[in-house]
């Protein structure tokens, strides 16, 4: 249960600074259109810090932790989130910057959203399987 409520603590972080970054990297550099750093904040408060305090909920009443499925989904998730979210941020910065990013950017992207699809499949397939084990 700690690692949720650690992940959770760390994601709350990381989604004030986005804001904080966001609203400052903008203002100094005189930018007022739409950019992917708006984003970040909410994919991390959202993602990060609710989720895993739902986890952590979870993992309270149904003892999901310590358990290989628990262990697979907490890193298949958080690759997930960090890849997508930081290539909001590259995608977000450049904007700011107009700079121009490598074709390969939406791919990566994808690819966080592949691993975050796997991370929630196995949260799922873990909780399917202890209401089984409560059901009994």
């Amino acid at each position: 249960m700690r690692k949720s409520y650690n992940a959770a603590h760390v994601y709350m972080i990381l989604g004030v600074v986005s804001g904080l970054f966001y609203r400052e990297f903008t203002k100094i550099n005189h930018f007022t259109g739409q950019t992917q750093l708006a984003l970040m904040h909410t994919h991390l408060l959202t993602l990060g810090m609710l989720g895993f305090l739902i986890v952590l909920a979870l993992d309270k009443q149904f003892q999901l932790s310590g358990t290989k499925l628990f262990t697979c989904f907490f890193w298949f998730y958080n690759a997930g989130i960090a890849i997508t979210v930081s290539i909001m941020g590259l995608r977000g910065i450049a904007t700011v910057l107009d700079w121009h990013l490598p074709e390969a950017a939406p791919w990566i992207a994808g690819l966080g959203h592949i691993l975050l699809t796997v991370g929630l499949i196995l949260l799922f397939v873990l909780l399917g399987k202890r209401l089984d084990n409560r059901a009994r």
